[in-house]
């Protein structure tokens, strides 16, 4: 499990590909003080595992799942990752819940100034995910713990302050690059038990869907 504090913005050194797999050699500093082989590492917000480790840089793979589901797939050499270990039990929890399992990817449709802030304006390529962003509630962009300040039809926006800008990888990207999302994994929890059970069938007999109606007759609501 992950905060969305990234710890540091690391470089991507080498990429071995075959097919949909690849093998990411990164370079990093912080995140390399106690990191081990097996270790969960977050890059751009996907949870990764070592598989090497040096005292200067480390190596990921990446299953087709992953290569699929991210923007793990347009890293060249030179790219700069936002960096995160797994969460100590013993760390300060500033962030959210992030597990690292992303949800899809997003384009950046605008990005304006907000006096101190930087506001960036962005479309979810899969539209199915929206219903998981809340407005003020908490959303994962390339690894960084952000709150959902606008939300439209088909497009939600964050607003950056400056520190978070200069310590993210999120400072170079540009309107039409794309960022690799996470919702908050609260809002699919809830949807999941609401709607168990609606198609299932128990030994023959179809169990109530979950409703307002449902929890007011049985003194829920």
């Amino acid at each position: 499990m992950f905060t969305g504090l990234v710890e540091e913005v690391g470089r991507i050194q080498q990429i071995s590909r075959s097919g949909e797999a690849m093998v990411l050699g990164i370079a990093g500093s912080v995140v390399l003080g106690d990191l081990k082989i097996g270790d969960s590492v977050s890059v751009n917000g996907v949870c990764l595992t070592a598989t090497q480790v040096g005292t200067k840089d480390f190596k990921v793979d990446v299953m087709p799942e992953t290569f699929r589901s991210s923007n793990l797939k347009e890293l060249k050499s030179g790219s700069r990752v936002n960096l995160e270990r797994a969460m100590a039990a013993n760390g300060r929890f500033g962030g959210h819940i992030v597990q690292g399992h992303v949800d899809g990817t997003g384009t950046i449709r605008r990005v304006t100034s907000d006096q101190n802030a930087v506001v960036y304006e962005v479309a979810p390529t899969d539209q199915a995910i929206f219903k998981y962003i809340l407005l003020k509630g908490s959303i994962t962009l390339d690894g960084i713990s952000l709150t959902v300040a606008q939300r439209t039809g088909d497009t939600f926006a964050v607003s950056i302050i400056p520190h978070t800008l200069s310590e993210t990888a999120l400072q170079a990207k540009r309107e039409g690059d794309t960022v690799n999302i996470e919702c908050d994994i609260l809002g699919k929890y809830v949807e999941q038990l609401l709607n168990y059970g609606r198609s299932a069938a128990t030994q023959g007999t179809e169990k109530a869907p979950m409703s307002l109606d449902y929890l007011a007759k049985h003194g829920f609501a």
